[in-house]
């Protein structure tokens, strides 16, 4: 019991930027404030790169490398969907980077999980028709200029068919059940703009790129829904 605990610690303060309070972590464990200080004397007397600050909390120190992470069952449940959804719904390089992910917690499971890793009873499927898939060829391009926060020039028809050219800054990626939606800023319009990528005609970098602007930023757009 007091392994799985030193676990949750451990995953709590990496998944974490900010210092997470002794009194935060004893009430996620249910357990008492001297018991989470005793768990921290033992997680850096074993060499854990914990570092605590009175009135401020622990947090793991920047640059050291711990232990392969340890999941439980629903959070392994939830990382096999996410990866099979990914392989079934996006592009071939996304596809591919969700085996060599899958394969990569793999190695860091116990023998005991492997097994049940690799063949839990849990699919996804795409239902997108022959044609959308076809086009979402340029999800790849569109993928990496989000990422890359790179200008991009884009060849668009809407849904009655009518042509326009744009140039864009796109800032984020929405997967529907059937479609994937670009959100960006459209320079044209001076205003945020959601594009369908099976509607996308061309896409091409300007080879420029765009540096973070309030309020013309993914979280701007969500904020305005």
């Amino acid at each position: 019991m007091r392994v799985q605990r030193l676990f949750f610690i451990l995953d709590r303060l990496r998944a974490r930027r900010q210092p997470v309070s002794a009194e935060s972590l004893a009430e996620e464990l249910g357990v008492s404030l001297r018991t989470i200080y005793r768990d921290m004397v033992t997680l850096q007397s074993m060499g854990a790169p914990v570092r605590g600050e009175g009135g401020i909390g622990y947090q793991i120190e920047k640059g050291y490398f711990l232990p392969p992470l340890h999941f439980d069952a629903d959070e392994l449940d939830a990382i096999i969907i996410g990866m099979r959804l990914v392989a079934a719904r996006g592009d071939k390089p996304l596809a591919d980077a969700a085996t060599r992910a899958s394969a990569k917690i793999s190695a860091v499971l116990p023998e005991d999980m492997e097994d049940s890793y690799y063949d839990a009873p849990l699919l996804a499927y795409s239902v997108q028709p022959k044609s959308e898939e076809e086009t979402i060829d340029f999800l790849s391009p569109v993928r990496t200029a989000v990422r890359d926060r790179a200008f991009i020039e884009i060849h668009y028809l809407n849904l009655k068919d009518q042509p326009s050219e744009r140039v864009i800054r796109p800032l984020g990626l929405t997967a529907f059940e059937k479609v994937w939606l670009l959100t960006a800023w459209c320079e044209k319009s001076d205003d945020f703009r959601s594009f369908r990528i099976d509607r996308l005609q061309s896409v091409q970098r300007t080879g420029e790129s765009f540096r973070r602007e309030a309020g013309k930023e993914f979280r701007d757009y969500l904020k305005s829904l």
